[in-house]
C-alpha cells in the first residue's frame, strides 16, 4: 500500500501562515523517506509567541528559506493523485487550502484520511487520541511538534492500524478502518469523516 503523511506547523494563529511542512513517504507497506521543508511564512517576521513555544521554530530559522508558492513547485507533484494521511486532517487540510487560497494555487486533486478518526475506530475505548499519547501506547518514538518527525509517527501510527485491520490494500482501507476519505479537488474539497454503524433493528415478537 502507498500513502503519504503529512504535518503543518504554522507561525501563528492563522491557517495559511505554514512555516514548516513535513512528508513521510509510503511504499508497499514500508516507510521509504522523510521530507520536511522550512517555508517563510506570509507573516514573517512576526510568529506568535504560542507557537514558537509549541514547535520551536523561529523567524530567523526561516529568514532564507523559501515561500510557500515557491515550495509548492515542489510539493505539487509529490502530492498529486496521492492518499495523504495526516493527524487531525481538519487542521493539516485547511492550512493546506488556506494557504493555496492565499496565493492563488488551484487545490490539487488528492484523497486523504484523517488517523485520529481511523484510530478512535481501529483502538476504541481509549483515553486519548493525541498524536503523543498514541505513539506511546504502540512505543513509537519521536520529536512531537517538529513536521518531519510528526508525519513519520503518523506513518508509523498508520501501518500499525493497518496491520490490527489485515488492511492491505487502498480499495479496502475505507471499510477496514472505518472511515469514508475526504478530498481535495479544483474548486472545492469534501471532508474526511468516520462511518457510522448501521443501528441494528430491534425484534419485536407478534
Amino acid at each position: 500500500m502507498n500513502f503519504i503523511t503529512l504535518d503543518f506547523e504554522t507561525a501563528t494563529t492563522d491557517r495559511d501562515s505554514p512555516c514548516e511542512i513535513g512528508l513521510t513517504f509510503v511504499q508497499n507497506g514500508q516507510i521509504v523517506k522523510t521530507d520536511a521543508w522550512l517555508i517563510k511564512p506570509k507573516s514573517y517576521p512576526y510568529f506568535n509567541g504560542m507557537n514558537i513555544a509549541i514547535h520551536g521554530i523561529k523567524p530567523q530559522d526561516v529568514k532564507n528559506s523559501p515561500t510557500f508558492d515557491q515550495v509548492w513547485q515542489e510539493l505539487r507533484p509529490l502530492l498529486q493523485n496521492q492518499l495523504v494521511i495526516a493527524h487531525n486532517a481538519s487542521f493539516d487540510m485547511s492550512v493546506l487550502r488556506a494557504t493555496l487560497t492565499t496565493y492563488g494555487l488551484p487545490f490539487p486533486e488528492l484523497n486523504y484520511a484523517c488517523s485520529v478518526q481511523f484510530s478512535k475506530q481501529v483502538w476504541q475505548g481509549l483515553p486519548q487520541y493525541d498524536l503523543k499519547s498514541l505513539c506511546n501506547r504502540h512505543g513509537i518514538q519521536f520529536k512531537h511538534h517538529r513536521a518531519a518527525a510528526d508525519s513519520y509517527a503518523c506513518a508509523e501510527l498508520t501501518l500499525r492500524a493497518l496491520a490490527h485491520t489485515n488492511c492491505s490494500c487502498l480499495d479496502d482501507f475505507p471499510e477496514k478502518l472505518k472511515i469514508n476519505f475526504g478530498q481535495l479537488f479544483e474548486g472545492g474539497y469534501k471532508a474526511s469523516s468516520a462511518r457510522k454503524e448501521a443501528k441494528k433493528k430491534k425484534a419485536f415478537p407478534f
